[in-house]
């Protein structure tokens, strides 16, 4: 399984920033029920990344994509809270000179006198610096203790999820503390993502697990799981529709016709004629994928991929995996470098299961050996969505990966 989850492909601080959105938002929730019974609603807050510090006012970008001007009072609290936390008594007071461009805040206090105004009571800041020292950690978490692949099945009743990682499977075992966050069916980026429940997750899915796992590795003690419900393609581009931003292809393994929309946030990668050799002779079982003959794996293919560990944005399934560090590290493309006739594979999301279109997560062009090893249906290596490694569960998706 290829992994290219959100989630994501920016430069790291930029995916960084993906996560603590939604940390931010709990934050606030948090906030507002410790705060004294004048402080203002909880809907009269404003939560985004600061583009711009100037006297005693902030300009920021929220996460709903509006500019707002932010005016600061002498009077206002402004506190740090660092990334993850959400109890305001760990919050350290500091002055407005402290706020720099790029760090994220949430803003209480009420509209201005238009709708692009603000007036500050209090700023809760999170810095870039504290958000990007903490990806980092978590991106080597899911490296050394994270795992996925395709959902074989969910036992409600004891919590526990069958995952097959390649030829393998292991058990999933969930709890009251285990963390849930599932991908839109229309989105392909990681901060779209929304909290979810176990109850969502259903046989088929795709799933990346962290936490604990047996020494045996046969089971995982789930700490954060991100799932989503994709779809995986490959065949021949049947046609290409740049003004609309849309493919269409014969899927190998359904045989149906499918419309594939690329958008600015889709992976779309290239992979190199002697990276698809190695793989290819993988899918077909072969020796020389297996390092049988001495070829050497591919720039990128490293152990922890081969391991299927890694974010969300890790690695897969067996050979997979180690395709999936490898596109990780290729040059993005866009719909203009593809070609009728070229061999793809493709995980895509759909709005709904009956949809006719669906929208590229991550596009793999340069596939021709790999389809060619298995022609009889799909690749045996199939494509993930997971846009963490660019993306927090660098989700996710975004630039250009989570």
């Amino acid at each position: 399984m290829l992994t290219q989850f959100a989630v994501i492909r920016s430069a790291t601080l930029r995916a960084s920033l993906m996560l603590p959105a939604a940390i931010l938002c709990s934050c606030g929730a948090v906030s507002m029920a410790q705060a004294p019974a004048a402080a203002p609603a909880a809907a009269a807050r404003q939560l985004g990344t600061v583009t711009a510090v100037a006297g005693n006012s902030l300009t920021l970008k929220t996460d709903a994509g509006q500019e707002v001007v932010v005016s600061v009072s002498d009077g206002a609290r402004i506190l740090q809270l660092a990334p993850g936390s959400t109890d305001l008594k760990t919050a350290q007071t500091i002055a407005l000179k402290d706020i720099a461009a790029g760090d994220r805040v949430l803003v209480n206090g009420k509209a201005g006198d238009s709708a692009v105004t603000f007036s500050a009571v209090r700023v809760i800041l999170m810095k870039s610096t504290d958000i990007a020292q903490k990806h980092e950690m978590e991106q080597a978490d899911w490296q050394k203790r994270g795992s996925g692949g395709i959902v074989k099945s969910v036992n409600a009743g004891t919590g526990t999820l069958t995952v097959s990682v390649g030829a393998k499977e292991i058990a999933v075992n969930t709890s009251s503390t285990t963390q849930f966050r599932r991908y839109a069916g229309d989105s392909v980026k990681f901060e779209d993502a929304k909290p979810g429940t176990l109850a969502q997750i259903q046989a088929g899915d795709q799933l990346r697990v962290r936490g604990a796992k047996s020494d045996d590795g046969s089971s995982i003690q789930a700490e954060e799981v991100v799932s989503g419900s994709f779809k995986n393609l490959a065949g021949l581009i049947a046609t290409i529709d740049a003004a609309k931003g849309t493919l269409t292809l014969k899927d190998l393994s359904t045989k149906k016709t499918v419309t594939v929309t690329v958008t600015a946030n889709s992976n779309v990668r290239t992979l190199p004629a002697q990276a698809a050799a190695i793989f290819a002779a993988r899918a077909k079982g072969g020796a020389t994928g297996a390092g049988g003959t001495g070829g050497a794996p591919p720039q990128g293919a490293g152990e922890a991929g081969a391991q299927g560990g890694g974010r969300p944005g890790g690695a897969g399934r067996s050979a997979g995996g180690d395709l999936s560090q490898l596109v990780s590290r290729l040059p993005n493309k866009t719909l203009a470098d593809l070609k009728v006739g070229d061999a793809v594979m493709i995980v895509a999301s759909q709005p709904d299961p009956g949809s006719p279109t669906v929208t590229a997560v991550t596009l793999l062009s340069g596939v021709e050996p790999i389809l060619a090893a298995t022609p009889s249906g799909g690749p045996t290596m199939t494509l993930s969505p997971w846009s963490l490694g660019g993306e927090a569960p660098e989700g996710g998706g975004g630039g250009g990966g989570h």
